[in-house]
């Protein structure tokens, strides 16, 4: 009688390069906040449009990998947006703001580890309905930007601020309705 050797399932490990893509992205979200557009009198970056799918790409590393690979790529790319900040900032012979670094990076960490935790406890204890999924999405983005605002511009009333909030919350509210149905059609991968 001839065995059958049962055939091993190879499972490559390339999340480095969704680390990669999230370091970019970061950066790229970095280098457009000084580009604006404005709304009803208020002035918003185009890196409204980034941040969202900083948090799909980490939910994504996530449900694919594991939990420890998006907590890897989260920290390679906050070094990353140090460094790139610190790197053009000398380049161009600017004063390096650590304040404002600091604000960045603090609201990215907190933001990114917010939508982890609840994301991995949605994806073990729920089958992640899309509606679950989006309440994740728009709580971590309320989340950076109270972190971003309270460290960074030391300030909450000014005549415009709500407004842009509010405006900016509401145009990613519908980017992560997209996002979130690209999310549910994620496959669950292999987690180590």
């Amino acid at each position: 009688m001839i065995k059958k050797k049962k055939e091993k399932k190879l499972f490559s490990d390339d999340s480095w390069m969704y680390t990669l893509l999230l370091s970019t992205l970061l950066i790229l979200g970095e280098s457009l906040k000084t580009y604006t557009f404005t709304i009803k009198e208020v002035e918003l970056t185009y890196t409204v449009f980034i941040i969202p799918i900083l948090f799909l790409i980490t939910n994504y590393i996530t449900k694919k990998y594991s939990f420890e690979r998006s907590v890897s790529a989260i920290c390679l790319s906050t070094v990353a947006l140090v460094l790139f900040t610190y790197g053009i900032n000398y380049s161009l012979s600017r004063q390096v703001s650590f304040l404002q670094i600091g604000a960045e990076t603090c609201a990215y960490l907190v933001s990114q580890m917010v939508n982890l935790y609840i994301y991995i406890f949605l994806l073990n204890n729920t089958k992640s309905p899309i509606l679950l999924v989006l309440l994740n999405y728009v709580f971590s983005l309320i989340v950076f930007y109270m972190f971003y605002t309270i460290i960074n511009l030391s300030i909450v009333v000014t005549d415009t601020y709500w407004t842009g909030y509010f405006i900016t919350l509401v145009m990613q509210i519908i980017e992560c309705l997209v996002i979130a149905f690209i999310d549910n059609k994620i496959k669950r991968g292999i987690e180590k």
